[in-house]
Order: C-alpha cells, then structure tokens, then sequence
C-alpha cells in the first residue's frame, strides 16, 4: 500500500486521515486483530500465506489504517485505489472486509449506537440512562390537499415543497 501508518509523523496528521491519535489507533488496532482473528479462525499473516499473489494489505494494522482513511477521506473506491495503489475494486473489497471487522470490533468492546427498538417503552428505559439522541431526519414531499381548509394548514407562504410537519 502507497499509504503507511509509518509516514504520519504528528497527532495531526493521525487525526486528519484515521479520525484517532496514534495511542487510540494503537489500541483499536489491538482488539481489530482479536476480532480479525474470531472472524476467521487465522491471523491475517496464515490468511494472506495462502494468496497466490502478493496481498496489497498483508497486516492488521495496514488493514486497520486503510478502512478508517478510507471512512475518513469519502473518496470514491477508484479514487481510494488510485491513493493507496489497488484496483478500485480491490479496494471496495478491503474496504468491507475492514468494515465487517471494525463492526465486530466495537460491538465487542460495546461501543455502537443502539439502532433500533421493539418498542416505546424499551427506548424509553434505554434513554434514562442516557443524554444524548442523535436523529438524522429529512424533509418529505407530500402532495398539496384538495380540500381548502387542510391546503391553509399546510400553507408555508413560498412557492417551494412543502415540508410534512410532525
């Protein structure tokens, strides 16, 4: 890979292109190789032994470092493989294979958001123990109503979509 962890010199530079310090990144990369290893039942040096080619990313740390740059920068996969010296669809695929590691990783350390519940009174029993909720919502498109007295309700004065209030 063209990108080493070995290039980034300061806290900064670790920051800008992972999201972590040097010592967060040091310590995540521990519990990814655990969780690498659960995964696959092998180390990812016994995985790569078997490749008939030389693997563009043969260690956990490489691994590690290119799924949060790749998290980190957005870069479109050809874009991403052009930067670290892979194919755009290799990097896809190191790109998920790190991903479903890390997933694994901070489920394991309990360190991912609660997405979902089976009901009110479960989301209300998980948020007294918590502050903060993080919604990400959009506007909908509704269609305008025919009857004139919901058409005033729903009137917001400009001539744009009107946004559905709940």
């Amino acid at each position: 890979m063209k990108l080493k962890t070995e290039d980034l010199k300061t806290e900064r530079q670790w920051r800008s292109s992972t999201g972590l310090t040097a010592a967060q990144f040091s310590k995540l990369l521990t519990h990814f190789e655990l969780s690498y290893t659960q995964i696959y039942g092998k180390t990812i040096l016994e995985r790569t032994a078997d490749c008939p080619n030389q693997p563009t990313l043969s260690h956990c740390q490489d691994l590690l470092f290119f799924t949060l740059f790749s998290l980190k920068s957005g870069l479109t996969y050809d874009l991403l493989g052009f930067v670290t010296g892979m194919a755009g669809s290799n990097a896809k695929r190191n790109q998920r294979l790190g991903l479903e590691i890390l997933q694994h990783t901070l489920a394991t350390l309990k360190l991912l958001p609660k997405r979902g519940f089976d009901s009110v009174a479960d989301f209300e029993t998980y948020f007294q123990n918590h502050k903060k909720l993080l919604l990400d919502a959009t506007e909908q498109r509704t269609q305008r109503p025919v009857e004139k007295q919901l058409q005033q309700d729903n009137y917001s004065g400009k001539k744009k979509p009107i946004p559905l209030k709940l």
